[in-house]
């Protein structure tokens, strides 16, 4: 079995180097001694025993992600093209920094703790955390804990999440700024205590400066399934008084203006869409979709670094951050004289 001291001697270099390279911590070392060592692993055909360096450094160099969303059956939560570029990020800067990242879908806290007993996880991230007795069990937990995206606060775990009040305070304003009153709000289901809504208080609020009645028949909750978004497009399209709609995330507004298409009804001319997130999608949907945009890069950095710091048994300066958004317009909002 080909060991690290085996290519430090091809090499010419000390184990430590070698580690170093092997564990993603290359900063200090020049390129071409990495492409040295890696051209020597790959000829050597080095496999790290994952097992035995656990045993040695009492780390399994694996961090979890958690989906507590339970989809419906027929579907799985890596089809949100949000989560899906979100873990994408965490996976690269972890891989960056000689971790591992593994996926994994619980419902309750009961699986929580299978999971934890059958692998040796030594952190976990949870996106979408309500405070409830799922998340009773994850305090008392004696590993590193990253939130996303969660409205729960605790001593101890870090939070790195989004200004989703603003950010729909906002997308609802820049309608207001453009001539529109009739606006229609479009969600997922809502749950009290998360990031919906904190985009529903968003939307409410920026009515209420602007001295337009909330009227609760422009709101529109549905899942992520094609009827759904055709329930709303048929209810837009027989109220052409409604000539915006505020919606909370890139996807569903995608799919109401596919269903809108449908229906004969031209973007922006009759209706004005603003999303949110501001994913790639944003650029293909026809018109491009004008949306909330965030830092998804920046979060999943700020995740990845306190849960390092956590893993250091570092205390964190700050266990909680809070990023702001902004609006990227394209061409999905009409101006109303």
């Amino acid at each position: 079995m080909v060991t690290i001291k085996d290519i430090a001697q091809v090499v010419g270099v000390s184990p430590t180097t070698v580690s170093n390279v092997i564990n993603g911590k290359s900063g200090r070392v020049s390129a071409d001694t990495v492409a040295r060592i890696n051209t020597a692993i790959e000829e050597l055909g080095y496999v790290p025993n994952m097992s035995a360096r656990s045993l040695v450094s009492r780390s399994s160099k694996v961090i979890g992600f958690v989906n507590h969303i339970v989809t419906d059956k027929g579907s799985n939560f890596m089809e949100d093209p949000f989560l899906s570029k979100f873990i994408g990020i965490l996976e690269h800067v972890l891989r960056e920094n000689g971790y591992y990242l593994m996926l994994r879908t619980v419902e309750t806290a009961e699986q929580l703790q299978a999971f934890l007993h059958t692998w040796d996880i030594d952190g976990l991230f949870l996106a979408g955390i309500f405070k409830d007795e799922f998340f009773d069990e994850i305090s008392t937990l004696k590993i590193p804990i990253v939130l996303v995206d969660s409205y729960v606060h605790h001593k101890g775990i870090c939070n790195v999440g989004l200004d989703d009040f603003g950010g729909s305070n906002s997308s609802t304003k820049y309608l207001i700024q453009n001539g529109h009153k009739k606006i229609a709000f479009a969600s997922l289901h809502i749950k009290d205590g998360g990031v919906l809504m904190e985009r529903f208080l968003g939307y409410k609020a920026a009515l209420t400066e602007a001295g337009i009645p909330f009227d609760e028949s422009l709101v529109f909750e549905c899942g992520m399934d094609l009827k759904g978004t055709r329930a709303i497009a048929k209810t837009l399209a027989s109220h052409p008084e409604i000539t915006g709609v505020v919606t909370t995330a890139d996807t569903l507004a995608g799919s109401i203006i596919a269903n809108l298409h449908k229906l004969k009804i031209k973007i922006p001319e009759q209706v004005s869409v603003v999303g949110f997130d501001d994913l790639s999608i944003c650029n293909i949907i026809e018109p491009p979709l004008t949306s909330i945009h965030q830092d998804m890069d920046l979060k999943g950095r700020i995740a990845v670094d306190f849960m390092l710091q956590l893993l250091e048994h570092k205390k964190p300066k700050q266990y909680e951050v809070l990023l702001h958004t902004s609006i990227t317009e394209r061409n999905s909002v009409r101006t109303i004289s």
